[in-house]
């Protein structure tokens, strides 16, 4: 006899780690480390609304374009959609599988407004030139 056809059920609870999904020695993990982006908030602070609706998080948007250039991914509509699929792109952007990923024409915004206006890559570029030139990695 055969039987109806069994439906997934979603889950109450998942034990789901993106780390136990990813391989162990990806690109992403060896540059994270080198991934300083601590001092974002504070320097786009003026260019947010404290009054508006939550933002989302620079830090994010920022990794997600590192992602976009290391690979190649010139169209943010694509961008989009890679880091949404792939595990390891998501865990280097710390974002939780649960968690959407922002849409390409928020990042388009960021990156030609705020970013490109607040002058983000100049200093965040300084600040690693010159954490590099005080380990000795790079000269003056």
């Amino acid at each position: 006899m055969m039987r109806p056809r069994q439906v997934a059920q979603g889950a109450l609870f998942y034990a789901f780690s993106i780390e136990d999904h990813i391989p162990a020695d990806p690109l992403l993990r060896r540059i994270d480390p080198f991934v300083d982006l601590s001092q974002v908030r504070v320097f786009l602070a003026d260019l947010y609304s404290a009054t508006e609706r939550p933002s989302v998080d620079p830090e994010l948007m920022i990794r997600m374009g590192i992602i976009g250039y290391r690979f190649g991914i010139r169209s943010e509509r694509r961008l989009g959609d890679d880091v949404s699929r792939n595990l390891a792109y998501r865990c280097f952007c710390r974002l939780d599988p649960a968690h959407a990923v922002p849409d390409h024409s928020t990042f388009s915004k960021n990156r030609l407004g705020r970013f490109r206006d607040g002058g983000l890559f100049r200093r965040l570029l300084t600040g690693v030139r010159s954490s590099r030139i005080a380990e000795g990695l790079v000269g003056g």
